[in-house]
């Protein structure tokens, strides 16, 4: 296993970024829309950055330990009135395979529960998307059911599994 940290996502990332919302799997299971439109990952980095000002998300780059960029672990979705909170990543392709996902979601987990004092954390996985329920399940969320014909993207609607961890976890 590679061993990883998470550093608050910034403007030097974003080279990196912009190849990972190109890459096909990575459109596959996410809300990117396909093809991103020219500037996405500009424009998706500024709204986070808005958004962190106002704590209502964060994302953080995954590095390994020389600084090479992984992949993201975001929070999509911070709701500190029912410190609920979302969490998502997306590992690049030439990092797959070596448990990055896993330990990204382990930290943010961590990193949701103690700085944000998350009562409850979700994940939103698309039903096909075994590798990333895997992750889930290594990382002690529980899996709640399947919200069907949730995810629209593209004219398409998809079924996407709810998956979450209490502190009690």
């Amino acid at each position: 296993m590679t061993e990883i940290r998470l550093v608050p996502l910034g403007p030097q990332h974003l080279p990196a970024v912009t190849e990972l919302v190109q890459d096909p799997l990575s459109l596959r299971h996410t809300r990117i829309p396909e093809p991103p439109p020219p500037g996405f990952a500009e424009e998706w980095y500024a709204r986070y950055e808005t958004a962190r000002g106002d704590g209502t998300r964060e994302a953080f780059a995954i590095e390994d330990e020389t600084g090479s960029f992984l992949g993201v672990a975001l929070a999509p979705e911070i709701d500190r009135a029912t410190r609920t909170v979302e969490l998502g990543y997306m590992v690049a392709p030439e990092a797959r395979g070596r448990g990055v996902a896993t330990e990204a979601l382990r930290l943010s987990t961590e990193w949701a529960l103690s700085e944000l004092g998350a009562e409850r954390i979700e994940l939103v996985i698309a039903v096909d998307n075994e590798r990333s329920k895997l992750v889930a399940e290594r990382c002690g969320y529980v899996c709640e059911g399947v919200l069907r014909s949730v995810f629209l993207k593209q004219g398409v609607r998809r079924d996407m599994e709810i998956w979450s961890r209490l502190p009690t976890d």
